[in-house]
């Protein structure tokens, strides 16, 4: 039970993390994101009221919702950062209009960037929904 409860607060807190600091950087910082950016918070933002509620609830069964989400905003934000980072990305889907999904408005020790933020989030969901499993199933 306690083993359960740990891992529905952990995942709930990094969704709730990855939302805050997608704001921050968009809001106090204004950083204008970019399409892929949208994609990825499009992943992210329902994560924190779907955990929020499972965790207060109780309910294992959220895994089969959030996990399909963790993985494709894990997918996307995967995408995103190979464009950055691996020039032979960059023209996969080349952004029309705004601001370009190659740009790095952070750049912290050379490869942390927005992106590879919100891809260490979605993978820490996917981590704690995989060892969700066992007898409360």
């Amino acid at each position: 039970m306690k083993n359960k409860s740990f891992l529905l607060y952990g995942a709930w807190i990094v969704s709730l993390a990855a939302t805050i600091g997608s704001l921050y950087f968009s809001e106090i910082r204004k950083f204008i994101p970019c399409e892929l950016c949208w994609y990825q918070r499009i992943m992210m933002y329902p994560l924190v009221l779907i955990l929020g509620i499972a965790t207060f609830q109780g309910d294992v069964r959220v895994k089969k919702y959030v996990l399909p989400m963790a993985i494709i905003g894990a997918g996307i934000s995967l995408m995103h950062y190979l464009e950055q980072k691996i020039p032979g990305f960059n023209g996969i889907k080349p952004c029309i209009t705004g601001v370009p999904c190659s740009g790095q408005y952070i750049n912290w020790f050379g490869f942390i960037t927005i992106p590879f933020l919100a891809l260490t989030a979605f993978i820490l969901i996917i981590i704690f929904m995989c060892f969700l499993k066992g007898k409360e199933e």
